[in-house]
């Protein structure tokens, strides 16, 4: 289906962060795929934005399994031929009270398979539908505990804020980010790191002070970028986090 709509795609997209971005980038005229590993709740997304008057569809993708990335790319190729945006929220918090010295190695493994394998996997799978499109962007959903700086920083307001499978798993994405945006440079495809900040979400918890409208303001902005705009960098309320 040809259609001069842009088509964005947004995975854990069935709830919180995703939503919101699903709903703000709805609004502005985008075709929503929203990324779900569960075919009822992404579905149940869909239904909300689509009263709100958004053009929503769930695409059943988890980011942890191959052959479920591999069949979205393949779905959207044959539905829309093309991507022009990527937003890599999918992500997990295990027990934040263990430490780098506690951290069982499976809990490890688990949170980089969604929260950076994950990623990349999304992202090597849609890249050629991104490259179809006249400016693809990449917004990958990442935070300032994953600073390295900020997290080395005895003055940051981080410091004490550890909680090392997920940091770390973050600041591999950045990594990511880095790389990607380098490698693309000479294309129109823009890739950064977005931090939403800690916002109210079930992995942020009740306590969180910001809300996802909020939390949503950067993403929007790095997915809508013009030509230009900035490109491998890491930004929360569209300042320069440090890497």
């Amino acid at each position: 289906m040809s259609t001069p709509k842009k088509i964005a795609l947004i995975t854990g997209a069935n709830k919180g962060l995703g939503l919101e971005i699903s709903r703000q980038l709805g609004k502005l005229g985008m075709v929503i795929l929203i990324g779900a590993r569960d075919k009822k709740r992404g579905q149940a997304a869909v239904d909300t934005l689509k009263a709100e008057g958004i053009d929503a569809h769930s695409i059943i993708i988890d980011v942890t399994h191959e052959p479920s990335v591999d069949r979205a790319a393949e779905f959207i190729d044959q539905e829309y031929e093309r991507l022009d945006v990527l937003v890599n929220n999918a992500g997990v918090m295990e027990n934040p009270s263990l430490t780098a010295s506690t951290t069982p190695h499976d809990i490890l493994r688990d949170v980089f398979e969604t929260n950076f394998f994950g990623a990349i996997s999304v992202t090597q799978a849609m890249l050629p539908l991104l490259r179809k499109s006249e400016a693809g962007r990449i917004v990958n959903i990442s935070s300032s505990l994953g600073s390295l700086t900020m997290a080395a920083d005895p003055a940051s307001p981080y410091v004490d804020n550890k909680v090392f499978d997920y940091d770390a798993s973050k600041a591999a994405l950045n990594s990511f980010t880095i790389h990607l945006a380098y490698e693309l440079r000479g294309t129109p495809i823009k890739v950064n790191s977005a931090c939403p900040g800690w916002i109210k979400t079930d992995l942020g918890g009740a306590n969180a002070p910001g809300t996802v409208e909020t939390g949503a303001d950067t993403p929007i902005w790095l997915a809508t970028l013009p030509a230009n705009g900035p490109s491998g960098g890491f930004f929360n309320s569209r300042q320069t986090v440090p890497w």
